[in-house]
């Protein structure tokens, strides 16, 4: 088993639904190929990849805040992006996040906590109206980053590095 999972390949010819912009990205988006840009705030994203997509708390635009690991989470990314009418995906991010970059955002990765924190009253609320669990979402996002992100990231770095997955002996970058 690969220690990083590429999506490019399923992605290889259609890359429909995917107009974000890199400069438009969202900051809360996490480091990996896919992020919200400028989205929509209609909720659908994370109809289609709960496990995946988040709302800001202020304007609930959509983010990404768990890559894709397998093929199925790469569908749902696609069917997240296929539902935003403003075309608000980009599927680009390798080709702008470097390792350094990935420092930058990790070291920054507090803020992204107290935003999650800040917004829960926000998204209890929501969730009455709404039942999405975003609440519940943002709590999965703070537990992420608290967890396995870390070794996620390094696993990515590693990758942006050399373009290939570490083998289970290579020495990972440090964040």
């Amino acid at each position: 088993m690969s220690l990083y999972f590429d999506p490019g390949p399923l992605l290889a010819e259609d890359r429909s639904g995917f107009y974000g912009k890199w400069e438009e990205r969202k900051w809360l988006n996490v480091p990996g190929p896919f992020y919200g840009a400028e989205t929509d705030n209609c909720g659908t994203g994370r109809l289609m990849a709960p496990r995946h997509v988040l709302y800001e708390s202020e304007y609930f635009t959509e983010y990404v805040y768990r890559q894709p690991r397998d093929a199925e989470e790469v569908r749902q990314l696609v069917d997240a992006a296929g539902e935003d009418p403003f075309g608000g995906y980009g599927c680009d991010g390798d080709d702008h996040w470097t390792p350094a970059a990935v420092r930058d955002w990790w070291r920054d990765r507090n803020r992204v906590l107290e935003h999650l924190r800040l917004g829960r009253a926000a998204w209890e609320e929501d969730d009455l109206r709404h039942g999405q669990g975003v609440a519940e979402a943002a709590l999965d996002y703070a537990a992420y980053i608290e967890g396995e992100l870390a070794q996620h990231l390094r696993v990515y770095m590693f990758w942006l590095e050399e373009r290939r997955s570490p083998d289970p002996g290579n020495p990972l970058p440090r964040l």
